[in-house]
């Protein structure tokens, strides 16, 4: 039954729309020509667009990858953009009445550090002014930021090379060192091999003069000579032998202390060539996408706004329709008499 009540209902609003056809269609075509007139009738806008990369430099991580660092972020950039915080000088700069400079929109472009900058304008040319003035302003900044980057590699380069000097200045004085060390180890090496035939040659005195028979007080005071010597002589050859045993020890720690020298200056090397391949890789702003129009207007959107005039116009005067026919059958008429 309700159903059937529906139905009649749907009926009577279809009935109704079909009765004021005429009130609804016309109306609705004279709304969508006055839109179409009138769409036609305001001037073209284009849209006009940039993309901008913001400067850039490399990072050395733990893991001895380079990883790519802006000095701004293209977030933050975009911001300042979307505030306005560059309007007024471009207005100065170009001559345009703040009052009538066109709005400018910027987005960080997703998963990339790029900053895209758009503007819409009836004026094609004042807008690539108007954006290339912008990308001006920001390399300034963002230049300035990198330069200052550059200048802390500079210094730590300059920092690494004085300390190479250094390292290299002090291995040549322990090489000098190390030749000083050698000569006298060589000489107490030659005085030590003297000093050893000294003492062969003793005993064999010695050992001839045992063989014979020990007749006077002259060859016995000559054996003792002998053995005075020979023990003096060894005590010398030891001392020489110690002091030989400390100057190979000392030439072993100067070695050592050269070799670690070296393997600092390698490290000091490979630092300054990273701080190179980071300067080196340092990009200053550019303009990635240069100020482009769009090829077909974006304003006025003709079709969609004399779609939009004709449904809002069959709606308002469907609802007109539906109006009259309540009051047509609501409000009483007035008789003749009245």
């Amino acid at each position: 039954m309700k159903e059937i009540k529906d139905e009649i209902e749907l009926m009577d609003y279809l009935n109704i729309l079909w009765k004021r056809k005429w009130l609804i269609i016309v109306p609705a075509l004279l709304c969508m020509v006055v839109a179409g007139v009138f769409s036609f009738l305001l001037p073209a806008k284009w849209e006009i667009d940039a993309i901008i990369q913001p400067s850039k430099f490399f990072v050395q991580t733990e893991s001895g990858q380079f990883e790519e660092i802006v000095v701004v972020d293209p977030i933050q950039i975009a911001g300042q953009i979307n505030e306005d915080s560059y309007n007024r000088m471009i207005a100065a700069e170009l001559g345009i009445d703040i009052r009538d400079f066109p709005r400018l929109r910027a987005i960080n472009l997703k998963n990339t550090k790029l900053v895209r900058v758009s503007l819409v304008d009836g004026d094609v040319g004042r807008a690539k002014s108007v954006l290339t003035s912008l990308f001006s302003h920001i390399k300034t900044d963002l230049d300035e930021k990198a330069g200052i980057e550059i200048k802390n590699i500079d210094s730590k380069i300059t920092s690494n090379e004085l300390e190479k000097l250094r390292t290299e200045e002090e291995i040549k004085i322990l090489k000098k060192k190390l030749r000083i060390t050698q000569i006298r180890k060589n000489e107490i090496d030659a005085e030590m091999s003297n000093i050893r035939k000294r003492i062969d040659s003793l005993e064999n005195l010695q050992a001839a003069n045992l063989e014979r028979k020990a007749g006077s007080d002259s060859e016995t005071l000559a054996l003792l000579l002998y053995s005075n010597e020979i023990q003096q002589s060894l005590r010398y050859y030891d001392e020489l032998n110690e002091l030989l045993s400390s100057k190979k020890i000392e030439e072993e720690d100067i070695n050592l202390e050269i070799k670690n020298g070296e393997k600092r200056i390698k490290q000091i090397e490979n630092t300054i060539d990273n701080f190179k391949e980071m300067k080196g890789r340092i990009d200053y702003s550019q303009l990635i996408k240069e100020p482009t129009a769009s090829v077909r207007p974006v304003s006025p959107k003709k079709d969609l706004n004399i779609l939009l005039a004709g449904l809002l116009a069959l709606v308002i005067f469907m609802l007109i329709a539906f109006f009259l026919e309540y009051r047509d059958h609501n409000v009483p008429k007035k008789s003749e008499d009245d």
